[in-house]
């Protein structure tokens, strides 16, 4: 079978130089992303949707997705009150609300420029959030930096989904794709232990707890080859998987992928 040619997602480093300029007037109408390269060490992946239209922003959207066990987007998550900030915060706010500040901040001032930061990446002009800041505008500066999302056929938004039930080893996957554009920008498959205080499979395979040894991969690293196929082919039922639920269209992968299934189930809601 011919195999898919995977596509390298051009992600973000976030770095504490002083950013380059960006001149609306000189960015083309349309919508940007860009995400952080790597999950940090609270096991976040910042995201910066924004859309330009006649010069200006019109639409900001500050998210993240993440390896914690069973996490949907960061704005469902903090909304349903998992994430906590609100009890940390000298404002009285969750992270969702004070997410929402800086995308209004954005729109209003029209300055994706903004460097108003401490040493630590925080500020105190924008009202209505006190959290770290700084990383999130490198991303709206690599975004407008970057060619626009192509328009594609799905609806907008974060879709996540997990299976019903446990699998024989003990393993619940889930799978969060980010749509930008009508465009799958982004995918995690992940898997919940059947042990409640035990971490994702993600999170085990990397710290090298999971221990499945095989010759194409540790886990993570074969999901991550899957995630940027579903990336590639725009479409998960594109992507064909044998009787036995393995594949021989995506090159380094050698387990079962059940995230085909369950991405075109998540997707059914972007249609």
């Amino acid at each position: 079978m011919k195999k898919i040619l995977l596509l390298a997602v051009a992600l973000v480093a976030v770095s504490s130089i002083a950013f380059a300029q960006i001149d609306l007037s000189k960015v083309k109408d349309g919508v940007y992303f860009a995400e952080d390269k790597t999950f940090e060490s609270s096991g976040w992946k910042e995201q910066a949707v924004i859309t330009v239209a006649g010069g200006k922003i019109v639409n900001v959207i500050w998210n993240a997705v993440s390896n914690i066990a069973g996490a949907p987007d960061k704005k469902t998550y903090a909304a349903s009150g998992k994430y906590g900030m609100i009890k940390a915060s000298k404002i009285k706010a969750e992270w969702d609300a004070q997410a929402k500040a800086v995308e209004q901040y954005i729109i209003k001032t029209q300055n994706p420029n903004f460097d108003k930061f401490d040493k630590n990446g925080y500020t105190d002009a924008i009202s209505g959030a006190t959290l770290h800041t700084q990383p999130f505008f490198a991303l709206v500066q690599e975004a407008l930096k970057s060619p626009p999302v192509a328009k594609g056929s799905y609806k907008d938004g974060w879709y996540y989904s997990v299976d019903p039930s446990f699998d024989k080893s003990g393993w619940k996957n889930s799978v969060l794709i980010t749509v930008v554009n009508g465009t799958i920008v982004d995918v995690v498959w992940n898997a919940i232990s059947k042990d409640p205080k035990a971490p994702s499979k993600l999170v085990q395979s990397k710290k090298g707890t999971y221990k499945m040894n095989a010759k194409q991969g540790e886990w993570y690293v074969q999901a991550e080859r899957v995630d940027q196929a579903i990336v590639a082919a725009g479409d998960p039922s594109k992507i064909a998987v044998m009787s036995n639920g393995k594949t021989d269209a995506i090159s380094g992968v050698s387990i079962t992928v059940p995230v085909i299934a369950l991405a075109v189930e998540a997707l059914k809601a972007a249609k």
